[in-house]
């Protein structure tokens, strides 16, 4: 059994971890040891579907030492006009590299991969490698960081909730690459992002859309890709910043406030004709929607519950299935809801959204308080928690969360001179951009509606008044 000792144990080096230990010691003097159960940086990226896509672009993500893509807005394709979103592939590299060429040559990263993190006895935590099974105690001279609280639930590693029958032929997304046959009718199961980048390949693919059945028991609210681009577009993610605020201050309600902002062109939804009740940050272009809605054969049943090879049990009746029908499981969750803690505790950071979507700007910004401060209240302060809890009825809590952390933070000069300047930020650079009407105007709308925004979120939003605390 080996003993080392460290300022900093990262517990997961996903994109939340590797975004976080990328900016603590680019901002301090801290030694850092990684630890994850993989071999290899990445998380989640490493086990996606090889046609996963970043739904954001890749402009703004990553870690913030090194660019992601090389910050090309496409010409052709489906995202023509839009900034490149990376592969899984791309983004696996780009962590790969981080890691390689950034962390590991500062000598004060240690990263030990195959590693599974086994809790803390008398103050020495305990590692195990699952390649090996030999033992290495830490010793932390500050504070251990999870950065596994929110890890995504991803279809190559999720269990489906329901009854599989003998002989259904039933696979996660990223088995439809290695088909041993061809496709004739398909059903994909869910309604997140997931299912909806699966139903948009396979009409790609050239799946005639009536081959195609869609469970679908709910639908999201999602951000129209436009308005969320960075750099030379940064005026459209000003203008929905300005919405946002706007919307935030009006709204009596989480589905009033999705409402506004479709009135504004930010939210989009597949079917104007169902009212969606679910959120999860997730964004989609205007042309996906149009294919997504040539698909006629959705089904509004409830959940499933159990395939057969002749039929489909839902919640609400059945449905039959083809000989030799193809069920395509997208049930993981995803953005997991969790219940929200202090992200500043003694001896310990635990890694949480604190900016609506982007994960790895979060955790650089969680890493940028914890190196420029000291007392864990003030960083809490900082930096509260944003809990998607996939209900559209919680948005205004999600809100109020989110700005009023940015808020506290842009009044800290040091923390708004490094947030305008980190590559995580959608926003950076757009102080340039006043030349642009779109850009002015957004600046002095929010200016205009955010102490209104926070007074009406603090009303109407359940919590919202009661911070968390180290001491919590």
């Amino acid at each position: 059994m080996g003993e080392i000792e460290t300022d900093y144990l990262v517990v997961g080096a996903g994109a939340s971890g590797m975004a976080f230990t990328d900016t603590l010691i680019s901002q301090s003097d801290a030694d850092v040891v990684m630890v994850d159960r993989r071999h290899r940086p990445g998380g989640h990226w490493l086990d996606a579907y090889p046609f996963v896509r970043l739904h954001q672009p890749s402009a703004n993500y990553g870690v913030a030492s090194r660019p992601l893509g090389r910050d090309r807005i496409d010409e052709f394709g489906p995202n023509a006009g839009f900034y490149e979103r990376s592969s899984a592939a791309e983004i696996c590299d780009h962590f790969g590299r981080a890691l390689d060429e950034v962390l590991l040559p500062s000598g004060r990263v240690r990263f030990l991969g195959q590693t599974d993190y086994r809790g803390v006895d008398g103050g020495r935590h305990h590692l195990v490698s699952l390649l090996t099974g030999a033992q290495t105690t830490v010793r932390v001279r500050k504070k251990v960081v999870d950065a596994t609280y929110v890890e995504s639930s991803i279809p190559s590693r999720h269990r489906p909730g329901f009854e599989v029958g003998a002989g259904v032929r039933m696979i996660p997304p990223n088995n439809l690459v290695d088909l041993d046959r061809p496709v004739s009718d398909v059903t994909v199961i869910g309604a997140g992002k997931t299912a909806m980048d699966t139903c948009t390949w396979l009409l790609d693919a050239g799946v005639d859309p009536e081959r195609i059945r869609w469970i679908r028991p709910r639908d999201s609210w999602l951000f129209e890709r436009t308005y969320m681009q960075p750099l030379a577009l940064v005026a459209q993610f000003m203008q929905m910043q300005a919405h946002w605020i706007e919307a935030a201050a009006e709204a009596e309600d989480g589905g009033d406030f999705a409402h506004r902002l479709e009135e504004r062109g930010v939210f989009v939804r597949i079917d104007r004709t169902v009212e969606p009740d679910l959120f999860r940050g997730a964004t989609i272009s205007l042309g996906e929607l149009e294919s997504l809605g040539t698909i006629r054969r959705v089904v509004r049943k409830g959940k499933v519950r159990r395939l057969e090879q002749d039929r489909v049990w839902l919640d609400g009746g059945e449905e039959p299935a083809a000989p030799d029908e193809l069920f395509l499981d997208c049930t993981a969750a995803g953005v997991r809801a969790v219940v929200p803690r202090p992200l500043f505790e003694a001896g310990r950071v635990t890694l949480e959204y604190v900016t609506v979507g982007i994960a790895p700007w979060g955790a650089a910004t969680v890493a940028a308080v914890e190196a420029g401060r000291n007392d864990d209240d003030v960083k809490n302060k900082l930096c509260p928690p944003v809990v998607f809890s996939g209900s559209i009825a919680d948005v205004l809590g999600l809100v109020y969360a989110a700005m009023s952390g940015l808020v506290a933070r842009v009044r800290e000069p040091d923390l708004m001179a490094w947030n305008e300047g980190c590559r995580l930020n959608p926003a950076r650079g757009a102080a340039d951009h006043l030349d642009d009407t779109r850009v002015a105007d957004a600046f002095a709308s929010m200016m205009t509606n955010t102490g209104r925004a926070l007074r009406n979120l603090k009303q109407r939003a359940p919590g919202a008044a009661a911070p968390l605390h180290a001491s919590s």
